[in-house]
């Protein structure tokens, strides 16, 4: 089974950037749609970034013109640049990666990395 690993959170204070990096824990053909979530505490989880096999991205409204979300296709990792960090982008992100490569759609999730940003 493949499980997603999560690296580069931690703590940062408003304004900072941190870089987040996701990939297999072993080997991943060809994955479709790679996506960033979050959660923060009592609140739901929520898309902040995905990006397609061609490179088409997406962002949701509260991180846009502060994240940029890319992959490595041949590793495959992805990645979240998040500058102009503020305190209600503290969560825990999670990556998730979804392939339909030999078989129906499956989604592999990390088991999240932590950002706090302090004010």
């Amino acid at each position: 089974q493949v499980q997603m690993v999560e690296s580069g959170g931690g703590l940062v204070r408003t304004g900072g950037s941190l870089r987040l990096s996701c990939a297999p824990s072993t080997t991943l053909y060809h994955p479709d749609v790679m996506a960033w979530y979050r959660q923060a505490p009592g609140k739901q989880l929520e898309l902040v970034a995905s990006i397609t096999d061609a490179g088409s991205t997406t962002y949701s409204d509260s991180v846009k013109g502060r994240f940029t979300v890319s992959r490595d296709n041949a590793k495959p990792t992805v990645f979240l640049q998040m500058n102009n960090l503020k305190p209600e982008d503290s969560a825990v992100y999670y990556c998730k990666v979804e392939t339909t490569f030999l078989g129906p759609r499956r989604n592999y999730w990390g088991q999240g990395t932590h950002v706090t940003v302090s004010s």
